[in-house]
């Protein structure tokens, strides 16, 4: 799944809409977000790790490595 996937299903789950996101994300950090900006950002997978954290707080959820095999040297 890709991160633009899960942040909309987590958004339609959670019945919010990216205009109410962008609404939280501009308060949450003093910097303008909208919802042209935040889909655009989804749709071309700029979309930053701080940006997903953000959105994750937002939402009520954590984003977290997780090892999904043993590093190899």
């Amino acid at each position: 799944m890709s991160i633009r996937t899960d942040i909309k299903t987590i958004l339609a789950e959670n019945d919010v809409s990216i205009t109410q996101l962008a609404k939280e994300m501009t308060a949450k950090t003093g910097k303008f977000y909208s919802q042209s900006n935040i889909s655009q950002k989804l749709l071309r997978g700029t979309l930053k790790f701080e940006e997903a954290k953000l959105i994750g707080e937002i939402l009520g959820y954590e984003l977290k490595y997780v090892r999904t095999k043993p590093y190899i040297k």
